[in-house]
């Protein structure tokens, strides 16, 4: 998380908008998402994730070869992992700014 924040705790929760078209429609382009760095990842969790040298935040799903970054946009496509080194946190919450009631949480 160096490079993302590097004057935060390693356990310390973070928020990020939501920026691309990848992960609708459950997350739209503007909406705040809050990260738990040291939170249990899973199959099925929104994940932040630093893959092929970039920040990317995706849907992990298990496969029988492994895990798989999944953007929920039919339009973009997999991206396979080894392991789970690249996840970097999990996503437990989202809001839309000013829209207090448009809260989700994800855990």
């Amino acid at each position: 998380m160096d490079e993302l924040a590097p004057d935060c705790a390693g356990g310390e929760s973070f928020a990020l908008m939501v920026l691309g078209h990848s992960m609708a429609p459950e997350f739209l382009e503007g909406e705040i998402i809050v990260i738990e760095p040291e939170g249990l990842a899973k199959d099925g969790s929104y994940v932040l994730a630093f893959y092929r040298d970039e920040w990317t935040f995706r849907q992990l799903l298990r496969t029988g070869a492994g895990w798989t970054l999944h953007p929920l946009n039919p339009a973009f496509a997999d991206a396979p992992l080894q392991d789970l080194s690249a996840v970097r946190g999990v996503i437990i919450q989202k809001a839309l700014p000013g829209r207090r009631r448009a809260s989700k949480h994800y855990i």
